[in-house]
């Protein structure tokens, strides 16, 4: 499933292209447009044009929507697969192991650079050649099983952007499923930093808040805002930047967060063992 704004119609190319060549196992190409007219589509894509864009994770619901498979593999629309065994490595590894709800891809450089560590969804990060269980998965580069999908409620529309795939992520593990960073599938990237704005800092602030209050015990809740808090005034110097992240902050106390449904303790008892506590 291809989530587009329309502005890169040769990548998205590329992208689709890397799917179809895919081999081995049977798939289906489902392209949102998000608030974007589609360019022309080869055949074979299904493609879903929303009139207006409903944020990241909403766009990715339609698309899911309009899937029929048991695993669903999310990619973004400038990035492809690297191998034409990649549909296959996936469906095997959710074949084998029933309590997989979850795959988070490698993503590395095609130009041969390094990969990057913020791309490895776990605290020890150093060695993104290393498979292991994690907490959370990259949104842009993963596979989920349907069943885990829908029983976790899908993304949470109302995030737009920013941790929408930690709300999912939990809520799987809260259902009983285990996710896992899987070094052996590859999706290939272009090395881009990340952009930073008011947006991004006010979104990445009341998305936390939210987070927190729909999935965490309060005890928790108190302790990942406040450890997240304390991260976020040693990281950031600029001023402007701080204002927008406690703006965020603030609506995120004064809105709607959204159902709320703590995780078992026994969640946060797996999460601990598998490295990261959700304190952090």
């Amino acid at each position: 499933m291809l989530l587009t704004m329309g502005t890169r119609p040769a990548e998205l190319r590329r992208a689709i292209r890397s799917v179809f060549e895919q081999e081995s196992v049977d798939v289906e190409v489902i392209v949102v447009g998000n608030g974007a007219e589609l360019p022309e589509m080869p055949g074979g894509v299904t493609t879903i044009q929303l009139d207006e864009n409903l944020g990241i994770p909403e766009g990715r619901n339609h698309g899911v929507s309009a899937c029929g498979g048991d695993i669903v593999l999310f990619l973004d629309d400038d990035g492809w697969y690297r191998s034409r065994d990649l549909a296959r490595h996936v469906h095997d590894r959710f074949l084998g192991n029933p309590a997989l709800g979850a795959i988070s891809f490698r993503i590395a450089d095609p130009d041969g650079g390094p990969d990057q560590r913020r791309h490895v969804p776990r605290l020890r990060s150093g060695d993104p050649q290393r498979t292991s269980r994690v907490t959370t998965f990259l949104g842009g580069a993963c596979a989920i099983r349907r069943e885990a999908f829908d029983k976790s409620g899908g993304l949470p529309g109302e995030f737009f952007y920013a941790h929408e795939e930690t709300d999912l992520a939990w809520r799987i593990l809260d259902a009983g499923y285990e996710i896992i960073y899987d070094a052996e599938a590859v999706m290939h990237h272009p090395a881009v930093l990340p952009t930073r704005h008011d947006d991004f800092y006010r979104l990445n602030a009341r998305n936390r808040v939210w987070l927190a209050r729909r999935n965490l015990p309060w005890p928790l809740a108190v302790v990942y805002l406040a450890n997240w808090g304390a991260i976020t005034l040693l990281r950031e110097r600029s001023g402007p930047a701080l204002g927008a992240w406690f703006r965020g902050f603030r609506e995120g106390w004064r809105s709607d967060a959204g159902p709320r449904r703590p995780m078992r303790w026994s969640t946060v008892w797996r999460m601990t063992r598998t490295g990261r506590p959700p304190i952090i």
